[in-house]
């Protein structure tokens, strides 16, 4: 393999900034193959990254290669194979597991290593689907998830957390240490064994997302990498699986979402909410691909081929906000039906507080405000800061004041969010006006 470049000897910055670029990109592929050899997720991972530090060492001093990715993939191999061949007789090994072809491939030339590697977007997904087991903790699998998929560092991950790099080390090695005893492979479930942990898969994706779009603590209301993150992990995997409409809808709620993170936040900092954004500040063109993205997931479900599942049911509820170029157009008896239609098929407290905020605009404050009080008696939303400030909305629309000043307080005290604490406690001190900017709750797709 040509491992130089006739271009001028990069300094050793220059190469570190590729090798981190190329790595992000190329981290799932490399880790995927290598695993479908050795059998072992987390070994898979531990001698992907030997590769990368053998580039950091190589190729200051010959060149970056003409293909970086392919290069890490053939060096991470060939270690996996030096690796079988120190432990194991090497015939005994390939008669057992079947891979006298896998160890060829590592050392042929470029031109038949890339035919060889035709079936990677199996392996990659498999992997997706094995750093997603659900024999990990939701924690667990997203921090694996970054890592082996998104090709994040352990000090990237544990900025983007407010964590330490210690914490999630221990989580990434018990992680690969539960999926090898519990030999987890590294391949695509099939019949009933799918949608679960397909759902797993999807799941964590969207609370990557749903971290970046409105951060549960620190000082600011979203973090642009993560929902960057996210989106680009939601691309790989409608490519990966194009038949899947969850994985559609996942995508294009997503896109929609992340198209308002211009006008989310104003001049000082502050969230500015749904209905008192400037559209016009929006990126349309995430918009469009996103509506592109809901249309390949509504030709995939209808008579004989299933039903729309909740991300494409939020996608759709999103895509009505994303339709009206004013508030004022927004039609919010649809999203009480997409409401009604997600609860019916995922009942959650959030999803009736969603559908409550929605039907205030259809039917006005006061029906919205029993459907709210009901799920105050339930209690099951008592630490969920979003229910006293939707509270608190609806009774200042009612011209309730003091009884709305004081949701608002209690929804302060909530929430663990520097940027959210402060809006709600401007509401909470000032005269309290109906204001009809209050966005659905939940994961915060009008926001």
């Amino acid at each position: 393999m040509t491992s130089r470049t006739s271009q001028p000897m990069p300094s050793a910055d220059d190469v570190r900034r590729t090798l981190e670029a190329v790595w992000r990109m190329e981290a799932a592929k490399v880790t995927a193959v290598v695993a479908r050899l050795v059998h072992d997720v987390g070994l898979a991972e531990d001698l992907a990254q030997d590769a990368f530090v053998q580039a950091l060492e190589q190729w200051p001093r010959d060149g970056i290669p003409r293909t970086p990715g392919a290069w890490l993939t053939a060096t991470a191999r060939r270690r996996a194979i030096d690796r079988i061949r120190r432990e194991v007789n090497l015939a005994g090994k390939l008669q057992q597991v079947g891979h006298a072809e896998e160890l060829r491939v590592a050392d042929l030339a470029q031109g038949e290593f890339d035919a060889a590697l035709e079936d990677v977007d199996d392996d990659v997904l498999g992997l997706v689907f094995a750093a997603c087991h659900p024999a990990l903790t939701a924690q667990a699998r997203i921090c694996l998830t970054l890592r082996m998929i998104g090709g994040l560092s352990t000090r990237e991950i544990a900025r983007a957390f407010l964590t330490s790099e210690a914490t999630v080390a221990q989580r990434i090695s018990r992680a690969k240490k539960t999926l090898s005893q519990d030999g987890v492979t590294i391949e695509v479930p099939s019949g009933a064994e799918l949608a679960p942990r397909l759902a797993s898969v999807l799941e964590v994706v969207y609370l990557v997302f749903n971290e970046g779009y409105a951060a549960t603590s620190g000082r600011d209301w979203l973090r642009g990498d993560l929902m960057e993150e996210a989106i680009r992990l939601g691309r790989v995997l409608s490519a990966l699986a194009p038949r899947e409409p969850e994985v559609h809808g996942l995508l294009a709620l997503m896109e929609i979402q992340a198209s308002r993170t211009r006008a989310r936040i104003g001049r000082d900092g502050e969230p500015v909410l749904l209905l008192d954004q400037d559209r016009t500040r929006w990126d349309w063109a995430l918009v469009n691909h996103a509506l592109g993205a809901l249309e390949r997931a509504m030709s995939l479900v209808g008579p004989g081929r299933g039903e729309a599942g909740p991300y494409l049911l939020q996608a759709a509820i999103a895509a009505c906000h994303a339709r009206a170029r004013t508030a004022e157009a927004t039609d919010w008896a649809l999203i009480v039906a997409l409401y009604g239609r997600l609860g019916a098929l995922r009942p959650s407290p959030v999803v009736e507080l969603n559908r409550a905020v929605a039907l205030s605009f259809a039917e006005g404050p006061g029906p919205a405000l029993e459907v709210v009080d009901r799920l105050v008696e339930a209690g099951a939303l008592a630490d969920y800061h979003l229910l006293p400030s939707v509270r608190g909305d609806l009774l200042a629309r009612l011209g309730r004041d003091e009884e709305a000043r004081a949701e608002f307080a209690r929804a302060a005290d909530l929430t663990q969010n520097e940027a959210e604490k402060a809006l709600l406690l401007r509401r909470a001190a000032a005269p309290v006006t109906p204001d009809p900017t209050t966005a659905p709750a939940g994961s915060r797709p009008g926001s």
